[in-house]
């Protein structure tokens, strides 16, 4: 048996002037009344017993209860008699309720997967009670809690809340799950008791252990006009629904520290917390747009020693009341507390391990889109590190690297980006309006690709090659159809002075090798392996097999030599030849080699390159020009935000 009681015996006073004297569990919300929602989810979860608690309204809502609409689900009445609060209610009904059994208020509109719900409490049995909590867009007008990182409740914070106080956007969604046993102690305490207000602080504080079950699905209360008018709004265009955990959703997963806030080398406290601007106005664009958002960070200030959870938890709460105010707000935080090295006077050995969730390993990527049931192909990943960049390829989800932070010139990592955008304000911008212009350009070259074809994407430095080769594989994938790109500047020579002409930089020869291995992949994956060379900017080595490319994969060679690769092997029918405007696309050649320490050299052999170029990409089969959605480069903007000493030839600093 799976039982749940609802508080409905409200007096609704705030909602008068709309429902009159009708009690608020049978306000409509979209030719249904609320308590018929809530009996729908319950029966569609496997709950086949409700207790009603009634006070105010109790002989309409019997009424209801025996009319043509009445649910499929056993509903009992209680009369609650003299008001007692939330908690003071359910201590009088423990005699009629089951051994375990979840709270719901008779005002809220809840759209949240309670057999998951269930199935995460059960997993705590010593637990006196699972909490469901979900950050949103007003949390200073709600009770909000603090969570270890077990996912224990150490504190409540019950609303009105200090004016000045940092706290965590963790509010109490008003849905339990309860274990009689664990509340019996509590029977003889005075009325009036609310759980968030007195009941759950005096049972934390007792020794008892309440868990919290973070979900990002719908749940509001409808206690005041403006409420009720929004729930029934969010019915009225689908966002309930599509709120659930039922279905997969697309998300943007978001690194701290240089993405979203100064990088300062370490951060340990809150007080140094600086945010960028624009990041609260962005994230509440994804926020309305109904994507989930979390943030995934290596934080191995833990491992050494130089902060512990609590201070992390303040960290991140500065952090929820900065973005509060802009009405933004992340569904989950997850952080790697690990480091791999010892050494550090005052570091925790037990953290000094080598795990899958510092990234660049996939651990934290993979946990929340479980967590958040995400659609791996439909998400993102923004953050400013080759370890961010890693951490997404690993786990098949697209990454956009900003230039604040490390800007990608961390050089820990032999990961390049195929999307790049200065900020996080710009990649969020780029996810909603920009990414689906691209899209539309690329919708005849899209239609025309195939399993176990070759594409070649080339065209002048800083034309949006890497953009169209990066679009082009998510598409497709999202499609079911296997892609991978092959970037070919992990070709480009620096072991020695480059060659005659202008493909001279590269090892033209060993491309047209992994070129005719790749044809391999029909009968078994095939792995390239690119030469060890340092890289096309004189970068540190990396240590990193090549691409993998699976059975049935479309394979999209994106680089400056992609045509004369093409022309070399006979493939000019899969040419792509993107084109730029040239005054924009020198600003940006100009900034990305000042931004990468780029040598002289090298500006030299671009330029020497663009002539040959221009002449391939006459030739080739199609084009395509993202004039106008790629921008020139960021104005007023150092490189590097912060670290003029991280140029491209340092190793940079392990975050």
């Amino acid at each position: 048996m799976r039982q749940a009681i609802i508080l409905a015996g409200g007096q609704g006073t705030r909602l008068r002037s709309v429902l009159g004297d009708l009690p608020k569990s049978l306000a409509d919300v979209g030719g249904t009344p609320l308590l018929g929602h809530q009996l729908r989810l319950l029966a569609r979860h496997g709950f086949d017993d409700v207790v009603l608690l009634v006070g105010h309204g109790a002989d309409q809502i019997r009424a209801w209860l025996a009319g043509p609409q009445r649910p499929s689900i056993p509903v009992r009445l209680l009369h609650d008699g003299t008001p007692r609060g939330t908690a003071g209610a359910v201590l009088a009904a423990l005699p009629d309720l089951a051994a375990e059994f979840a709270v719901l208020y008779g005002d809220t509109m809840p759209e949240v997967d309670l057999a998951r719900f269930w199935a995460c409490h059960e997993v705590d049995p010593a637990a006196a009670g699972s909490l469901l909590l979900h950050a949103n867009d007003h949390p200073r007008d709600c009770d909000r809690v603090e969570q270890d990182s077990a996912g224990n409740i150490v504190r409540f914070h019950p609303h009105p809340h200090p004016k000045r106080a940092w706290l965590p956007n963790l509010v109490n969604a008003a849905l339990y799950i309860l274990r009689r046993d664990a509340l019996a102690a509590w029977r003889d305490a005075a009325p009036p008791l609310d759980f968030a207000k007195d009941l759950f602080p005096r049972m934390v504080s007792a020794g008892a252990r309440l868990r919290g079950y973070q979900s990002p699905e719908y749940i509001m209360d409808i206690g005041t006009p403006a409420r009720l008018d929004r729930v029934r709004r969010a019915f009225a265009d689908g966002a309930i629904g599509r709120a659930g955990l039922e279905q997969p959703r697309p998300g943007v997963l978001i690194d701290r520290d240089g993405t979203l806030n100064r990088d300062v080398s370490h951060l340990r406290r809150a007080e140094g917390l600086e945010v960028f601007p624009g990041v609260g106005a962005a994230l509440r664009r994804l926020n309305q747009a109904e994507w989930r958002t979390a943030v995934i960070t290596n934080q191995p200030v833990l491992a050494r020693g130089q902060a512990d959870e609590a201070a992390l938890r303040r960290i991140h709460a500065r952090l929820d009341t900065e973005l509060a105010v802009d009405g933004a707000y992340f569904d989950r935080y997850y952080y790697c507390p690990h480091h791999p090295d010892a050494g550090v006077p005052g570091e925790v050995a037990a953290l000094k391990i080598v795990c899958d969730c510092r990234k660049p390993a996939p651990g934290l990527v993979l946990r929340a889109a479980r967590d958040l049931n995400l659609d791996p192909a439909a998400s993102w990943v923004i953050g400013d590190s080759t370890a961010d960049l890693g951490a997404a390829e690993a786990a098949g989800v697209s990454a956009i690297l900003v230039r604040t932070g490390n800007g990608g010139l961390d050089g820990r990592h032999r990961f390049e980006p195929g999307f790049t955008q200065p900020d996080f304000a710009a990649a969020v911008g780029f996810i909603l309006d920009d990414y689906r212009r691209i899209v539309d350009a690329g919708a005849a070259l899209l239609a025309a690709m195939h399993p176990n074809q070759d594409w070649f994407v080339g065209g002048p430095a800083r034309s949006g090659k890497s953009t169209v080769a990066a679009m082009l594989a998510r598409e497709l994938r999202q499609r079911g159809q296997p892609a991978v790109v092959v970037q070919l500047d992990a070709w480009a020579r620096t072991d020695a002075q480059p060659g005659p002409g202008a493909w001279g930089g590269y090892a033209i020869d060993l491309l047209v090798e992994a070129l005719g291995r790749a044809n391999g992949r029909r009968a078994a994956p095939v792995e390239l392996a690119p030469p060890a060379y340092a890289g096309r900017f004189g970068r540190s080595e990396w240590s990193r097999p090549g691409p993998t490319l699976p059975p049935g994969a479309t394979v999209i060679w994106d680089g400056v030599v992609a045509l004369e690769l093409a022309r070399r092997c006979g493939r000019a029918d899969r040419t792509i030849q993107v084109d730029a405007a040239e005054a924009p696309r020198l600003v940006r050649v100009r900034h990305e080699a000042a931004r990468r320490g780029a040598s002289a050299a090298w500006r030299e052999a671009e330029a020497g390159e663009h002539e040959t170029l221009v002449r391939l990409g006459m030739a080739a089969a199609h084009k395509i020009s993202l004039d106008g959605l790629l921008g020139a480069a960021p104005s007023g903007r150092t490189p590097l935000e912060h670290r003029p000493d991280a140029v491209a030839h340092g190793p940079g600093r392990r975050r």
